[in-house]
């Protein structure tokens, strides 16, 4: 597909657009309490989906398909979360999954659109992924999947983008959601188009109340249906966002960061846990190869960043600049000049676009309480975010600000850069002849050519309702996926010989009971060689438990900067996995229910619980689950709460996500089979 329309900006544009990022910002300055607003509109829906990214896209289809009134807000004005706003178009998925096709149908159905609208469904030619592309057309695929859901299933989608949730109002006694305000903006008379402005510079305004010069605000009230619901919930609310606002302003339990170290999660390299060492956010650009050399001016700010940037990996060939671009690269228009072939993909042409999305690169990984993006519960009480009015987003706008510096920095690197931090001199060369890809028409849709909103990790994480095995909350841990090698001498100095042995008789599967009765010792215990399996499971996931970690100094640029110690000891290959109902309900709020990366998970589990495909599967379960119980009178909980019994409803659900082609558990998943070498993520 023909890539045609791109603005850019002039050397001489961008050079004063990075000059002023410079500029500082005092997140506290900012940040003033505002009272609660009239609302100018009042909605009604059945669903209110917060936050429009992959997960909540997905809750919102099966939704549809149902016959629902659906309402979705997006902060952007993009629907698709990774795959669009925060520009990380490129399919990550594990090996075996993908050979068989075996995902959720709606996820299935993207990615026949995706191959049908491009005529092929690897139109970057990356190597990092079967699937390459635009991230403005991500938006477009899936506007259109959602908009046939619809017609369908006979549902109704009232979508609000550009929307910034506010406020959270709760019945007395606390145990529902009975509204939700919210913010729209669209340009102020005679101010630029939406996209225009970095997030940093415009996030306060978009939680923001009142107009501005930029934007003008309309404040929105969502409610359930004036009629039509009998059962115990009028209505649901999914938390989709990509950094669990809704989390945060309803009050429910949650986690941040590190967990202390323990028998279920015992590659944690802490004992206390740290909630302010957080997987690094990245913003992403696309970038050119160009046939000539391009003017590439230095940012006022790009010394305080090229300490940082590194290829990383040492290669035995001195190609590492077009390996990186390779990488996800995400437009290759053709012809082809030649048939030569890189990396086992074609090699780099003039035209060629790159998305960048690298650790030693555009990631941003702070990991100190004076640097942290998502604020830990003090800090937001300290900036008075969680009090009435007070909500502006839950982040630290000055990291923001540095994230997009940084992104900045590394393509000025890339093109120019001499230095590596990581593989010493005499690796890194120029590369001038590249654009830097901005416009509003642009793979990113905006003025300023960063993705409209950073690609987010790891964020908010719920604490489940106590389960039976986990009295102060249901989690999903480590070991309930890892293939970790458990055997290594560091487990068994670091845990120490009591929490060692409890680490091998939760490994143990089928003979947990035994070895406990019979006192086995550790060494004597044969580990289970699959993950957890569920009785409640709702949908799938597989992926590597992929780590970008936090860097130790503040700020993360400093030079000589080194990752938390051992943080990467869990890095590494998972069995597949399943999404269990009871990781998307929270405590207290009986008809909120979690989407996402978001759902009860540790920080390692979470690493492999947050790409495309799993995104979508727990959307596809928060929808089918919603329709579920309100056609049943029921609250979600209440199909676990008497687990490990049987549950007869919670066994209805599972069979019609199954039968609607919604799997619950990969293929052959049973309490014997232990073969799963073939299901491998790379």
């Amino acid at each position: 597909m023909a890539i045609s329309s791109i603005r850019r900006y002039s050397a001489g544009v961008l050079s004063l657009l990075l000059t002023a990022l410079s500029l500082p910002f005092s997140q506290s300055s900012a940040v003033a309490q505002t009272a609660s607003a009239t609302p100018d509109e009042t909605v009604e829906c059945e669903l209110l989906i917060v936050g429009g990214g992959l997960s909540g896209t997905a809750t919102a289809y099966e939704s549809l398909l149902s016959g629902r009134t659906v309402c979705m807000t997006e902060l952007t004005d993009w629907m698709g979360g990774q795959l669009s706003s925060q520009g990380t178009s490129a399919l990550d998925e594990a090996k075996r999954q993908r050979e068989l096709l075996f995902y959720a149908k709606g996820y299935k159905e993207l990615r026949n659109r995706i191959k049908e609208f491009y005529d092929e469904l690897n139109p970057g030619g990356c190597w990092v992924s079967v699937s390459c592309f635009l991230p403005r057309d991500a938006n477009t695929i899936l506007s259109r999947e959602l908009e046939d859901a619809a017609r369908r299933g006979g549902g109704k989608l009232k979508w609000f983008p550009s929307t910034a949730i506010k406020e959270i109002g709760l019945s007395a006694d606390g145990r529902q959601i009975e509204r939700a305000i919210a913010i729209q903006k669209t340009p102020a008379p005679g101010a630029p188009p939406l996209n225009t402005f970095l997030l940093s510079e415009t996030i306060i305004d978009s939680y923001s109340y009142e107009d501005s010069n930029r934007f003008t605000k309309e404040v929105i009230q969502f409610v359930p249906p004036a009629e039509g619901a009998d059962g115990p919930a009028d209505w649901y609310v999914v938390e989709a966002t990509e950094t669990g606002e809704v989390i945060a302003l309803a009050g429910v339990p949650y986690r941040l960061g590190l967990d202390p170290k323990s028998p279920v999660n015992p590659s944690s390299p802490t004992e206390t846990g740290d909630p302010y060492c957080v997987q690094g956010f990245t913003y992403t650009f696309g970038m050119e190869r160009t046939a000539e050399p391009q003017p590439q001016p230095e940012p006022a700010f790009y010394q305080q960043y090229a300490p940082y940037f590194s290829y990383e990996r040492p290669r035995d060939n001195k190609d590492y600049f077009d390996y990186v671009f390779t990488y996800r690269r995400i437009a290759a228009p053709d012809p082809r000049p030649n048939d030569k072939r890189e990396f086992g993909v074609s090699a780099v042409a003039p035209g060629d676009i790159s998305m960048q999305n690298w650790t030693w690169g555009n990631d941003y990984r702070p990991g100190t309480s004076a640097d942290n993006l998502v604020l830990s519960a003090p800090q937001l009480a300290e900036t008075g975010q969680l009090a009435p009015g007070g909500w502006f987003g839950g982040l630290r706008v000055d990291t923001l600000r540095k994230g997009e510096e940084n992104a900045y920095s590394y393509y000025h690197w890339l093109t120019t850069g001499t230095t590596d931090s990581q593989l010493g001199p005499g690796v890194k060369e120029p590369n001038p002849n590249h654009l830097f890809i901005s416009g509003l028409d642009a793979p990113m849709g905006t003025a300023h050519g960063l993705s409209k909103f950073p690609y987010i990790r790891e964020a908010r994480r719920i604490v489940g309702r106590p389960a039976y095995g986990q009295p102060d909350g249901f989690m999903i841990n480590e070991i309930d996926i890892s293939r970790a090698d458990y055997r290594d001498e560091y487990y068994k100095t670091s845990l120490g010989p009591q929490r060692y042995l409890q680490l091998w008789r939760n490994l143990a599967g089928l003979e947990t009971i035994s070895a406990i009765e019979n006192n086995v010792p550790a060494a004597d215990i044969m580990r289970r060689t699959r993950s957890t399996i569920y009785p409640d499971a709702v949908g799938i996931a597989q992926y590597a438990i992929d780590f970008h970690p936090c860097l130790t100094q503040s700020p993360p640029e400093t030079p000589g900067n080194t990752e938390y110690q051992n943080i990467r000891k869990a890095h590494g290959q998972a069995y597949p996995g399943q999404i269990p109902l009871r990781a998307m309900i929270p405590q207290n709020i009986d008809n909120l229910l979690i989407a996402g990366k978001t759902i009860a998970t540790s920080n390692i589990a979470a690493a492999a619980y947050r790409v495309h495909s799993f995104e979508w599967s727990a959307g596809a379960a928060a929808g089918t689950t919603i329709d579920f119980v309100l056609d049943n009178e029921i609250l979600p909980y209440e199909l676990v709460d008497n687990l490990p019994s049987r549950e007869p409803q919670l066994e209805q659900l599972q069979r019609r996500l199954n039968d609607s082609g919604n799997p619950t558990a990969f293929p052959d998943t049973s309490i014997f089979n232990l073969d799963w070498e073939d299901w491998r993520v790379w």
